[in-house]
C-alpha cells in the first residue's frame, strides 16, 4: 500500500509530460493564411491575429482578430479539443498595427490583454490587444483607453456578444431590412 501514492504520482507526472510534449508550436503567418470565419487573406487586415491548434489537425485555424479566436475557444459548438492558442505580441520589435508580425506569437494564456480601447481589429470589431509584458499593455491602455486583463478575466460577453452597428451606417439599413423580412416570414408561418 505504501507504493500506491508513488504510483499515482508517477502516472500524474507522465500525463503532464505527455501534455507538454504534444503542444504544437506556432506556425509563421504566410500569404496563404486565411481567416477561419471570413476566409479572407489575413495579411490584408490590420491588427493582431490568432491561431488555434486543434487536436488531430495538422494546420491551425487562423483568425483575423484575437477576439474571434477567443470566441471560438468559448463556444460550445467547436468539434475538436484545442491544444494551443497563440496571439501576436503587439509589442514585438517588428510589429505595427498594420503589420502585426509573422512570427511574434505568444501563448494566449501568457498574454496581457487590453480590452475596451479605441482599437478595432481586422474585421472592424473591438479588439483584445495582446502583449506579453504587462507594462507594454498598460502603456497601450494609457494611450488608447481600456483596461488590462488576463485571458481568464475577460468576460464571455466581451468576445461572444454582437458588435453594434453605427446608426448612420448603410449596414444598419440592410440589417433592418433583413429583420423586417424575417418578421414577415414568421407572421406568414403563424397564419
Amino acid at each position: 500500500m505504501k507504493w500506491l501514492p508513488l504510483l499515482l504520482l508517477a502516472i500524474t507526472l507522465a500525463a503532464c509530460k505527455e501534455d507538454v510534449a504534444t503542444r504544437p508550436e506556432p506556425v509563421p503567418l504566410t500569404a496563404e493564411a486565411v481567416g477561419h470565419y471570413c476566409q479572407m487573406d489575413l495579411l490584408e487586415h490590420p491588427g493582431p491575429k490568432a491561431q488555434v491548434h486543434l487536436e488531430g489537425l495538422d494546420h491551425p485555424l487562423f483568425f483575423s482578430q484575437v477576439r474571434d479566436a477567443i470566441a471560438y475557444q468559448r463556444m460550445p459548438e467547436q468539434s475538436h479539443a484545442i491544444t494551443a492558442i497563440y496571439v501576436n505580441d503587439m509589442a514585438a520589435p517588428a510589429a505595427s498595427w498594420e503589420h502585426p508580425g509573422a512570427e511574434n506569437w505568444i501563448d494566449a494564456t501568457a498574454a496581457h490583454y487590453v480590452i475596451g480601447s479605441d482599437a478595432t481589429g481586422g474585421m472592424d470589431a473591438p479588439e483584445l490587444v495582446p502583449f506579453l509584458d504587462a507594462k507594454d499593455a498598460s502603456d497601450f491602455a494609457d494611450m488608447r483607453g481600456g483596461q488590462v486583463l488576463r485571458l481568464a478575466e475577460v468576460a464571455d460577453a466581451e468576445v461572444l456578444s454582437a458588435v453594434p452597428i453605427a446608426p448612420d451606417s448603410t449596414d444598419r439599413a440592410e440589417e433592418d431590412d433583413f429583420e423586417a423580412r424575417l418578421n414577415q416570414l414568421s407572421r406568414e408561418r403563424q397564419n
